[in-house]
């Protein structure tokens, strides 16, 4: 792994950086929104508007990069976010700040392709599963050290917002000056959802639920524990500590898979979702087992995203295996985009536990599709499922990092 690190420090320092700032910013958004008495509905539709930008935006930059390159790309991205971040403290809070919402996914998605694809031209078919790894170290340590920014405090109207700017614009130096030859920029047909369906549906619903439950946490996560008595820093430890449980529980969780029916994984790690979720609903945990609560929330959901793409994996071909992948990732985008705003509905009319309560239902309608399918369908053979690995949702270039997708007709 060391070697796959080595080989693309100014990619891996990028993406660490702007991950910290946006982040950080993500948060600051939502944690702001409630602190000047907007709704929670209002919360949810601002989280929407990140998501919706997202799945936009993985569908036209590739474009934009053919045509004038992947530094400049990057380059007018990384700006696009820079100013919408520092425009938040001057734009109405409400729809306009919805509207900059939108425009950062729409970056995001640039960023996240320029990067992806840059990894991805650097792998070699022996390094491609440690280079993923590296990707995946500097995506969730930077989310983590975004959400502990928030501890230093959030005293001005416009500092901490600054202080999300800086981190993203710092992220352009080491591609601005990086020696890295520019790769061709491939373009893989993402699956369609039909196709999805009939070959794994178990992987595409699962898919989709994981994007509304961690679209709606992520836009809402830091406001429920501020709605529920705790303050920012509390706030800042439990998103940190459900990124880390995330980090922590996926490989061991992954490799369970690859032992079992792996079907049957998924369903208890749904049940067991839906068991943390009730827990956070109902236990008015803080301190520490608000964060622990966190920490065993996030281990277990985390890992349901690259699972679903393994059991989806496990019936293709390995030349299907971008294709497909790209179509998880982009249901995931349009789950994620819609879990704001139903789980801030939710949080209107129930109340702070609303929000988990919706993470809890979404988990159960899972657990019973994916009993219902162990029931209809025989699993597959141990010998014939794929390896596990971990994998970002990010854009469906991501597809391509993936070393089980392999370069093998």
């Amino acid at each position: 792994m060391l070697a796959a690190m080595f080989s693309v420090p100014s990619l891996l320092v990028a993406i660490f950086t702007l991950m910290a700032g946006s982040s950080f910013l993500a948060t600051l958004v939502s944690l702001r929104l409630d602190a000047g008495g907007s709704h929670a509905l209002m919360i949810g539709i601002v989280g929407t508007g990140y998501f919706a930008g997202l799945s936009l935006g993985s569908r036209r930059v590739g474009a934009l990069i053919a045509r004038v390159g992947h530094i400049r790309t990057f380059a007018a991205v990384a700006s696009l976010l820079t100013v919408t971040t520092l425009a938040f403290p001057i734009v109405p809070p409400g729809l306009g700040w919805a509207a900059l919402r939108f425009v950062n996914g729409l970056a995001m998605a640039g960023v996240f392709i320029c990067l992806e694809s840059w990894l991805n031209e650097r792998a070699e078919p022996s390094t491609r599963g440690a280079m993923l790894a590296s990707y995946m170290i500097a995506v969730y340590s930077g989310q983590a050290l975004g959400q502990l920014l928030l501890t230093l405090g959030m005293d001005g109207r416009a500092l901490p917002f600054a202080m999300a700017a800086m981190l993203i614009s710092l992220a352009a130096l080491p591609i601005a000056l990086t020696r890295i030859a520019s790769p061709e920029v491939s373009d893989a047909t993402p699956m369609g959802v039909s196709d999805l369906y009939r070959v794994s549906p178990l992987g595409c619903v699962g898919t989709i639920a994981t994007g509304l439950i961690f679209g709606a946490f992520y836009a809402l996560g830091a406001v429920y524990v501020l709605r529920e008595g705790g303050g920012v820093s509390d706030a800042a430890w439990f998103m940190t500590a459900v990124i880390l449980g995330g980090v922590a529980l996926q490989i061991p969780l992954g490799r369970l898979s690859d032992r079992f029916d792996r079907r049957k994984v998924i369903v208890w790690l749904y049940g067991g979702t839906i068991l943390s979720s009730l827990a956070l609903a109902l236990a008015g945990a803080e301190g520490v087992a608000l964060a622990a609560l966190g920490a065993a929330f996030g281990g277990l959901g985390f890992a349901l995203y690259p699972l679903c793409v393994a059991h989806t994996n496990d019936h293709l071909r390995p030349n299907q295996r971008v294709g497909a992948s790209g179509g998880l990732v982009l249901l995931y985008s349009l789950g994620a985009a819609a879990g704001p705003f139903v789980a801030g509905g939710a949080m209107q009319v129930i109340g702070p536990d609303g929000l988990f309560l919706f993470i809890a239902l979404c988990a159960a309608g899972v657990f019973g599709f994916g009993l219902w399918r162990q029931w209809r369908t025989d699993p597959v053979p141990e010998a014939q499922q794929q390896d596990f690995a971990i994998l970002p949702r990010t854009t469906p270039m991501a597809a391509s990092l993936d070393p089980r997708t392999g370069d093998t007709p």
